[in-house]
């Protein structure tokens, strides 16, 4: 009696287990780019220069024939420890900060407009006024971001932020760096949403599964962009039946036991 209760418990779970199972779709992994063949595709030559913002810190260093001359251009680069620590803090931030009026303070050159600029403007706009102040001869001015980062949301492994140091990401690498999109992420509705002109946000949509992406002005990301990837259908419908269905799967096993119970006491 009591292995036949013991096939009947089995027996049930496996019902269970199915039910279970039939609540959940199954969804297969999409491919990027399956519209495309072997082919070979030019890259966009109107890849912008990344364009400067408020709030963006910047590590401006210049170099010429007389170091000494130079050195006080460079100071804002270095790291300088704070004489009473703050917040555990063993160090102060480094660079120039661009701010809300979009002015950073250059050491003999007072105050430059930052914001709006390219890296490349900013660096000639710089060396031209060092050689026109008699400040330096030939100088070699080179402009990079110290905060350049982007922001990858929704169904991906690891959503999070994440620190470019090569100022130069693609939407594949940040993707990849945040660990690929899951199955239920939806491969041809990516947002990008991007501030631009400074006081205005947009959002792209991105399809992955399209080639053209890879000819796209937005292939390469800026920074501060924001990466949202959207839950599929596939897995909002399987959390609905899972909750609608749990409820009933509970009561079965309830009942289950109790009908076990009273065959095993028997």
């Amino acid at each position: 009696m009591r292995l036949r209760a013991v096939n009947c418990i089995l027996f049930i779970i496996a019902i269970g287990l199915q039910m279970l199972g039939s609540s959940c779709v199954n969804a297969k992994k999409f491919a990027y780019f399956n519209d495309v063949a072997d082919t070979a595709m030019a890259v966009p030559a109107n890849i912008s220069d990344p364009v400067i913002q408020k709030n963006d810190l910047l590590s401006i260093a210049v170099t010429s024939v007389s170091s000494e001359a130079t050195e006080i251009f460079n100071l804002p680069n270095l790291p300088v420890a704070p004489t009473v620590p703050l917040n555990n803090s063993l160090q102060q931030a480094v660079g120039y900060l661009v701010h809300e009026d979009g002015y950073i303070k250059f050491p003999m050159l007072g105050k430059i407009h930052a914001a709006g600029r390219g890296k490349r403007e900013l660096e000639m706009y710089i060396s031209k006024q060092l050689v026109e102040r008699k400040l330096l001869s030939d100088p070699i001015v080179n402009v990079r971001f110290l905060n350049f980062r982007i922001t990858v949301l929704g169904e991906v492994a690891r959503p999070g932020v994440i620190n470019v140091s090569g100022e130069r990401i693609s939407l594949l690498e940040a993707i990849g760096q945040a660990g690929d999109l899951t199955i239920y992420g939806k491969r041809d509705n990516v947002a990008l949403i991007r501030e631009e002109a400074g006081a205005r946000r947009n959002v792209h949509r991105l399809n992955l599964n399209s080639s053209a992406l890879l000819q796209s002005p937005y292939f390469y990301l800026k920074s501060n962009d924001v990466i949202y990837v959207e839950p599929g259908n596939v897995k909002l419908a399987s959390a609905t039946r899972g909750q609608q269905l749990l409820p009933s799967i509970l009561s079965a096993v309830s009942i289950v036991v109790v009908v076990v119970s009273a065959i095993i006491r028997n």
